[in-house]
């Protein structure tokens, strides 16, 4: 009895789980989450742990609070009005970049808290739904996690490598211009630490959130690269509803989630872009690397994050609308050959194959992959359209007509309060954003 008492809650316990991979057993676990100590997302908790955005305990929440407040409102705050002189050209261009940087910290770090403590990090990451999905999928995303703080540490070590020259060649400026009112050296040291310091909390935590909305999206792609193989493998056309329902509620998670931190991430980034214009433009501006580089350097990595949070959003959801062309391809070729198909179908599925060079290897994939990381195209039909029309012509016409029909008008992507995140709509603000430009250069300096 003891002993298929412990099988018991050994399934038991492997059955909450739900990882990408199978841990070993321990004693640590976080219940909330449903997650574990030695899990995949323990790069993420000590990432989290150490940029001070763990509430896990009262005791860690309030030093996070703490760290955020010293970092983000205290060390800038002193900086510009205790280091900068009120005579300096540089003070003009250092207020737009201290209250810059500490918005974006601000929003990045509510929206991080909000949603670790509402969801947790599995839920977050949506790692709970991945129990459902295939293994390629799972390989896929363990790979991202892994990746994503590659791509952080790519962003943000060479704008606080920038930041940190900037501030040797600004204090070794201000030495030879203040003369004998040069403050002791380990004062202008601390002083200097403090402010790389602060610079990168500030970018460090806006680079993450937009890393991981990047992370939740492209669980999403893997997810339609799935999809898509369904129409050359799944016979059952609600198998394929289901699984496309599935991906349209996951994409209006994220939508709802996120939708805030873009809408106040973009007006913000206008906003400090308006302003740097603004002064830059201005009668007798003094614009050179000693008054205005920190406010280039600002400038650069909030464009850079806002980037790649719509890039992100309007790639998932192009490659999320062109399923229906593919569905619709894929129902026209059934429709118009099934002949052809049922004689020979492994002759027929050969010859597509290789005319479209459709294959599912692993080295392949990891190549297109790449590939797909530098190209912001749509997925290439030669992944996309079916090797084999045999599978196709076992579903009646009507079936493969519904579900063409029902993915006509039930086109998924990431929306913001109602407004489709796409190419389309990446256009129109860029247009809004340029004419803002023009009326505002036109005021300035009389552009017309």
């Amino acid at each position: 009895m003891a002993k298929e008492g412990r099988e018991i809650a050994s399934s038991a316990a492997a059955a909450v789980v739900p990882l990408l991979r199978p841990p070993p057993q321990r004693k640590g676990s976080y219940a909330r989450c449903l997650s574990h100590a030695g899990d995949e997302l323990k790069s993420f908790r000590t990432c989290l742990r150490w940029m001070c955005v763990d509430h896990s305990d009262t005791l860690r929440s309030a030093v996070s609070w703490s760290m955020f407040f010293f970092l983000s409102a205290a060390v800038p705050a002193a900086d510009h009005l205790l280091l900068i002189p009120a005579s300096s050209p540089r003070r003009r261009y250092d207020a737009v970049v201290q209250l810059s940087l500490s918005a974006a910290a601000a929003l990045a770090y509510l929206s991080l808290s909000g949603f670790v403590r509402r969801h947790g990090l599995r839920r977050l990451l949506l790692l709970d739904r991945l129990r459902r999905d295939s293994d390629r999928v799972r390989r896929g995303y363990a790979g991202q996690l892994g990746r994503s703080f590659r791509l952080l540490a790519a962003f943000v070590l060479p704008c606080c490598a920038a930041e940190a020259a900037y501030k040797a060649f600004w204090w070794w400026r201000w030495r030879s211009a203040a003369g004998g009112r040069w403050p002791a050296i380990g004062a202008a040291a601390a002083a200097c630490v403090l402010e790389l310091a602060s610079w990168a909390y500030r970018t460090a935590i806006f680079f993450l959130a937009c890393v991981l909305f990047r992370l939740i999206c492209h669980l999403q792609i893997l997810r339609m690269h799935d999809f898509a193989a369904a129409f050359q493998a799944e016979t059952d056309v609600a198998a394929v509803l289901r699984q496309h329902i599935r991906i349209r509620q996951q994409l209006s998670v994220i939508s709802h989630r996120y939708r805030g931190f873009i809408v106040s991430a973009l007006l913000l980034v206008t906003v400090s872009q308006f302003a740097t214009l603004l002064l830059t433009t201005r009668p007798h501006a003094q614009v050179n690397i000693y008054t205005a580089g920190e406010l280039a350097l600002c400038s650069l990595g909030l464009v850079m994050g806002m980037l790649m949070c719509l890039r992100s959003a309007a790639k998932i959801t192009h490659k999320t609308q062109a399923i229906t062309s593919h569905a619709a391809a894929w129902h026209a070729c059934a429709t118009i050959d099934p002949s052809d198909a049922a004689d020979d179908p492994e002759t027929h599925a050969r010859t597509n194959c290789e005319e479209g060079d459709g294959s599912d290897s692993d080295d392949e994939d990891d190549e297109e992959e790449e590939e797909e990381e530098r190209d912001e195209d749509d997925l290439d039909d030669a992944k996309l359209m079916p090797t084999s029309y045999a599978i196709a012509s076992t579903v009646s016409f009507q079936k493969r007509q519904a579900l063409v029909t029902y993915l006509e008008n039930n086109r998924a992507g990431i929306t913001v309060f109602g407004f489709v995140v796409d190419r389309t709509w990446l256009h129109a603000l860029f247009m809004i954003e340029f004419s803002l430009v023009t009326w505002l250069l036109g005021k300035t300096i009389g552009i017309s």
